[in-house]
């Protein structure tokens, strides 16, 4: 974990899709250069009107889920703190809450991060001007990575997020 020592602001991400605040399920696979979270989305209430639904009609409802694509990742963390415990992370004050994406300006991590690094003899500083700190708060834990973007896409079977998840970090080997 990190301590936040400075100006960190807490700005809430409007184009990622909405995790679903029950069960969004995360999932993360990285490689030294790409992380990937994939996660339910929150779905469309299922109607139930009293009549049968045909095969066309369950589809409409199918679970849809999304991967965010962190391009040229540099560190994560995911685990705790869970939506009940959200208040004690140290962002919680700045605006951090549960069941929401963000993205934190001037972060204390990358700062961190970068004077860590600072001792090696081709440091090159200038971090918080090439990367971001993004922020994932689930049902039952956090997700937070520093990586210069992310991107997101939707999938609608948990099958083909992870045959694109495998694709995209060239696991694919057939």
């Amino acid at each position: 974990m990190y301590t936040v020592d400075g100006d960190d602001r807490v700005i809430k991400l409007q184009d990622v899709p909405q995790s679903d605040v029950g069960a969004p399920a995360p999932i993360v696979l990285a490689d030294e250069q790409t992380t990937l979270l994939g996660y339910v989305i929150q779905g469309t209430p299922y109607p139930f009107d009293g009549r049968v639904l045909t095969d066309a009609d369950l589809q409409i409802f199918a679970q849809q889920l999304a991967l965010i694509e962190f391009s040229l990742s540099h560190s994560y963390m995911f685990g705790a703190p869970n939506d009940e415990a959200l208040c004690g992370h140290p962002l919680a004050s700045r605006g951090l809450e549960a069941y929401g994406a963000f993205e934190i300006e001037n972060s204390s991590w990358i700062r961190q991060l970068e004077e860590r690094n600072s001792v090696h003899p081709s440091h090159r500083g200038g971090w918080l001007q090439r990367l971001k700190h993004f922020i994932f708060a689930f049902h039952d834990s956090t997700f937070e990575c520093v990586a210069r973007s992310l991107s997101a896409s939707q999938h609608s079977s948990f099958e083909s997020l992870l045959t694109e998840m495998t694709k995209r970090l060239n696991w694919d080997r057939t």
